[in-house]
């Protein structure tokens, strides 16, 4: 993946901050995409994967980091004229064979909980709450820096997959 790559990452995020608009939610939609740099690095780190059109040009990715000894998604973005064929959900399935490749229990995620493709999406793709009683330090740190970034203006959630659902 190339600098022109990356840069197209950062605009199917901003063409899916769309969807969040649409619901009342423009500070999400306005929200600065992963930089160059923070791309770069999931990449360098192999934990960046790019789905692409026939043509080979990039419609979705996924980023992940290693979290509480768990793969946690931090970022999944599809671009809307690409939304609703499984893509994001395949690239969901991807991390999910790579962390049982690895031997890492599950997937672990934040999102919001009321947003129709958001919370009630990574449920059909078998993701659970966690309750605050069952988040590791890494996971609560997500939370306040996302808190602090006023994200807690809606409704959040902790989610987790481990092996097996979904």
């Amino acid at each position: 993946m190339h600098g022109g790559e990356l840069a197209r990452l950062q605009d199917i995020e901003r063409a899916a901050g769309r969807w969040f608009r649409d619901i009342g939610m423009a500070e999400i939609a306005d929200d600065d995409p992963p930089t160059l740099d923070e791309l770069a690095r999931h990449r360098r780190a192999g934990l960046a994967w790019v789905a692409a059109d026939p043509a080979d040009v990039p419609v979705a990715y996924l980023l992940a980091d290693p979290l509480d000894g768990d793969l946690h998604v931090e970022q999944v973005s599809v671009h809307p004229d690409h939304a609703h064929q499984g893509i994001g959900r395949s690239l969901l399935e991807h991390l999910a064979d790579r962390a049982a490749a690895e031997g890492v229990p599950a997937l672990t995620l934040t999102t919001f909980r009321d947003v129709p493709w958001n919370a009630p999406y990574y449920a059909r793709c078998g993701f659970v709450l966690l309750e605050d009683a069952e988040l590791g330090p890494g996971l609560r740190d997500v939370r306040e820096k996302e808190a602090a970034h006023g994200l807690d203006r809606w409704p959040r959630v902790c989610m987790r997959r481990p092996h097996g659902r979904g």
